[in-house]
């Protein structure tokens, strides 16, 4: 089944189980709640999959857009994808990896936004954003989109406790989406030319 993003545009994917893309609804849902904000932005996606994230974080006009992904064949098609959209003066790199040691080796200091969609059995979530939290990875007024099983999200207390705040929490059928901020919530994503 192809996958789409905004415009229509058809993204290649990957055969096989190896990655579970993110569903239509809930990457709309996610620029829904981000509308007007993407623009010049910074955007990091965690166990990118297809790219199809950051595809659509490239379109609405993000500035740098870095992927961190374990698989080399996810790779190649993020590669693919994101060659298909990106404007010359857009950034993007994709790191082949573990996310937990190639968030060591990222190209920018902090990003505006962060989408985290990990292997829903994989126990990334908790290491993964205390990570992110130690190196400082987002700017005041940015926020990272959890993406997890409505079922099984992972330990909010938990979560809270390394130092981020809920912002909110969305459900859509069996996918949740948590939005996590750190600064001043009021602050949005600052305009960079």
């Amino acid at each position: 089944m192809p996958l789409r993003i905004s415009g229509q545009r058809s993204l290649k994917t990957i055969t096989g189980h190896t990655t579970r893309p993110t569903s239509a609804k809930v990457r709309q849902a996610v620029f829904n709640i981000w509308q007007g904000r993407i623009q010049h932005c910074r955007w990091l996606d965690l166990c990118a999959g297809t790219g199809a994230m950051g595809a659509e974080a490239l379109i609405r006009g993000a500035q740098w857009v870095v992927a961190i992904e374990q698989s080399a064949a996810a790779c190649q098609v993020i590669r693919q994808n994101w060659s298909a959209v990106a404007q010359p003066e857009q950034q993007t790199l994709i790191l082949r990896g573990d996310v937990r040691q190639k968030l060591q080796h990222l190209p920018l200091p902090e990003f505006d936004f962060i989408y985290f969609d990990p292997p829903y059995n994989s126990n990334l979530y908790l290491p993964v954003l205390e990570l992110l939290w130690q190196q400082q990875r987002l700017t005041v007024g940015g926020e990272i989109a959890v993406e997890c099983r409505t079922k099984d999200p992972p330990d909010l207390g938990a979560i809270a406790q390394i130092g981020w705040q809920q912002h909110r929490l969305k459900t859509y059928g069996s996918t949740m989406l948590i939005l996590l901020q750190a600064g001043n919530p009021q602050q949005s994503c600052p305009q960079r030319h």
